[in-house]
């Protein structure tokens, strides 16, 4: 798993209260499939910038995120998406140029069912779903959010 996936698991636990250890912190990020090292856990905590207080570890007051917020992704899609193709179990969603990336971003944040993953270059994204169904299942929402 990545690095930024993890980071955002460990911010995620956190929203739910401080948590008292690291170890603590392992076991909940065990439960959400995430295998960590005490060595890895505390370089996290570094970079996330948590504190320490007597209730444990707890985000910093303040909005803390690791990535800048994202629009929503009905108004991405509204925005940059030109088009919309279903190629079997295949979505190409055309966007403008230089939009992909924060298009494709926004799509991944919605974890829909319907897609495996998604790859973006500058003005296409390719989003792989799990069967035919799923991806005109997609391509329809897609479509009635660019309309």
């Amino acid at each position: 798993m990545s690095k930024s996936l993890r980071q955002k698991a460990i911010l995620s636990i956190l929203d739910h209260g401080p948590v008292a250890s690291q170890e603590d912190l392992q076991r909940a990020l065990k439960k959400r499939g995430f295998e960590v090292g005490q060595a890895t856990l505390s370089r996290d905590i570094h970079e996330i910038g948590l504190v320490k207080s007597g209730d444990g570890y707890a985000i910093p007051q303040g909005d803390l995120s690791l990535d800048p917020a994202l629009p929503p992704v009905s108004r991405l899609v509204q925005e940059f998406v030109l088009g919309v193709k279903a190629a079997q179990n295949l979505l190409v969603i055309k966007t403008s140029v230089g939009s992909a990336q924060p298009v494709a971003a926004a799509l991944d944040e919605e974890d829909w069912p319907e897609a495996v993953g998604t790859i973006a270059g500058d003005d296409t994204i390719l989003i792989v779903c799990t069967d035919k169904r799923s991806a005109g299942r997609l391509a329809l929402r897609l479509e009635e959010m660019s309309a």
